[in-house]
């Protein structure tokens, strides 16, 4: 009798979850890693988070990504850089978008993670840049985690110094952000 594979949850995101700055073990995805399996979920984790990516560079490496590895779970954590170089926010929705189609053709489930930017883009800009992933969660039926950073972008006792990234003592929190719209996307270990 073959061995069943375990699933995987493959994160798709930028320097938020790839550990920007800090010890790859203390990033929030790491930690999602570890809390599974105290959990008693049996997943496997796979970052495929690339600093400075934007979702034109992710939507180009994400078929591969799912060829490569079969996941039931997608986290696309995907967009602050597109915002950050104030690229058209309807870009950035047709290109998440289309990951979220291609994911569900291969029976993923998807779980958006959302960034906001800050006020000095501009209240049209930071509305419309919030805006994509509302929009995307009712258009396509997905989980939705608003803001990845709202409990550590405005302490600065969680973030670098550039004001950008969370620190260390900040991932705790990404990881509490993102744990309640995931928990009901997985399956316990039987």
């Amino acid at each position: 009798m073959a061995a069943i594979a375990t699933p995987t949850i493959l994160v798709v995101g930028d320097s938020l979850s790839a550990g920007y700055g800090i010890k790859l073990q203390a990033g929030w995805v790491n930690l999602l890693s570890q809390r599974l399996s105290t959990q008693g979920y049996d997943y496997t984790v796979v970052n495929a988070s690339v600093s400075g990516e934007t979702s034109s560079g992710a939507k180009t490496r994400f078929p591969g990504l799912l060829k490569a590895h079969h996941p039931t779970i997608v986290i696309l954590e995907i967009g602050a850089n597109d915002g950050l170089r104030a690229l058209p926010t309807m870009q950035m929705h047709n290109n998440i978008a289309n990951m979220i189609d291609v994911a569900r053709a291969q029976h993923s489930k998807v779980l958006l993670v959302g960034i906001q930017m800050p006020p000095n883009y501009g209240t049209s800009y930071t509305h419309a840049f919030s805006d994509v992933y509302t929009e995307l969660a009712k258009e396509k039926h997905v989980a939705l985690v608003p803001f990845l950073l709202k409990d550590v972008a405005l302490n600065d006792a969680l973030m670098q110094a550039d004001n950008i990234h969370p620190n260390e003592q900040g991932q705790p929190y990404l990881l509490e952000t993102i744990w309640p719209e995931l928990k009901p996307l997985l399956k316990q270990r039987q």
